[in-house]
């Protein structure tokens, strides 16, 4: 098919895609690049992908050493290999659909920065000695990081995360070194470090510290928050995830210390204005009867009743001091 004087191929499923195709379009009716279906379309350089795309099986674009951009808005699911050996792929947009990246998905290709805004897993390798990235933008719905993920990534200098330590499910995520064999091969040097120097926390964290009620709380919180970009820079890549981990959990320890003195005090002031506002109206309804007012016992009973407001925290700051709620 002619476009503007280019080939196009359009893919609609078949079993063999010609090797020598430069351009390709995804058929609107697939939902499925199935495996292997461009493997060793080492002449491939542009994909028009429509958003109803689901799923990129294995292998489907490995060894496609041309192409050098995709857009992957609608999938859902990347599984192993399926951009492997793409090294010239430097640009990537994910959608917010994306759920899991399979093993070796992205591995040596040119990424220099990824943004994931939904996805929950990242299989093992999935960005294996990606040399060029610097940047990486993780979900807040990140569930699992499996090992070598950012290994041999020797530029990644910053990486957002969701405060949760057990994403990761082993110490070699930012690992510079798969074993102690890649340690004697190594003679340049070049993974003989690992460049990560922040760490950027996503997800609500950051309101609910701006939503603890003393000063030194949330300084508190602010400086051990930024105690991990201060160390990271001097912490071998080998022993960056455990770091990392470790100053997580610090992080929720603290936070929750401070969540429950919030609390407390909110608990003792809220007391303090239940019996300031009980004791204003029991005042009112005295003083209706110094005045001369007509009552009976039992109607004078029932209206210092009414005047009490019903104890426990919620009730109150709900309906009369909202902007003391902590948020969660």
């Amino acid at each position: 098919m002619a476009d503007r004087g280019i080939e196009i191929f359009v893919y609609s499923g078949e079993i063999i895609v010609p090797l020598h195709v430069t351009h390709v379009r995804i058929h609107e009716s697939i939902d499925t690049i199935y495996l292997w279906a461009f493997r060793n379309c080492r002449n491939l350089v542009s994909v028009e992908m429509h958003d109803r795309v689901r799923i990129i099986e294995k292998n489907a674009f490995d060894d496609c050493v041309q192409l050098k951009s995709i857009k992957l808005l609608g999938v859902r699911v990347i599984k192993d290999y399926a951009f492997g050996g793409t090294m010239q792929l430097h640009g990537v947009e994910f959608g917010e659909e994306l759920h899991t990246i399979g093993h070796m998905a992205f591995a040596h290709s040119s990424l220099e920065y990824v943004k994931l805004p939904k996805v929950r897993v990242l299989n093992s390798s999935a960005f294996y000695a990606c040399e060029k990235l610097v940047e990486a933008h993780l979900s807040e719905d990140l569930e699992t990081i499996e090992r070598f993920v950012f290994a041999r990534c020797p530029h990644l200098e910053r990486i957002s995360l969701p405060l949760r330590p057990n994403i990761f499910q082993d110490h070699s995520v930012f690992n510079v070194y798969d074993d102690e064999q890649d340690l004697l091969d190594n003679d340049n040097g070049i993974y003989n470090r690992h460049a990560l120097s922040r760490v950027d926390l996503v997800g609500g964290i950051h309101s609910t510290i701006a939503s603890l009620h003393m000063v030194s709380w949330r300084n508190e919180m602010k400086n051990e928050i930024n105690r991990i970009n201060q160390v990271l820079p001097n912490i071998a890549g080998d022993t960056k995830t455990q770091v990392i981990q470790q100053w997580m959990r610090t992080v929720i320890g603290r936070l929750a210390h401070c969540k429950d003195e919030h609390h407390k005090l909110l608990k003792e002031a809220t007391t303090l204005l239940e019996l300031a506002l009980w004791k204003a109206n029991l005042d009112n309804n005295e003083q209706l009867e110094i005045e001369g007012v007509r009552t009976t016992r039992g109607r004078l009973k029932r209206a210092r009743k009414e005047s009490c407001v019903t104890s426990g925290a919620s009730t109150v700051i709900k309906n009369v001091l909202p902007f003391l709620a902590l948020k969660s």
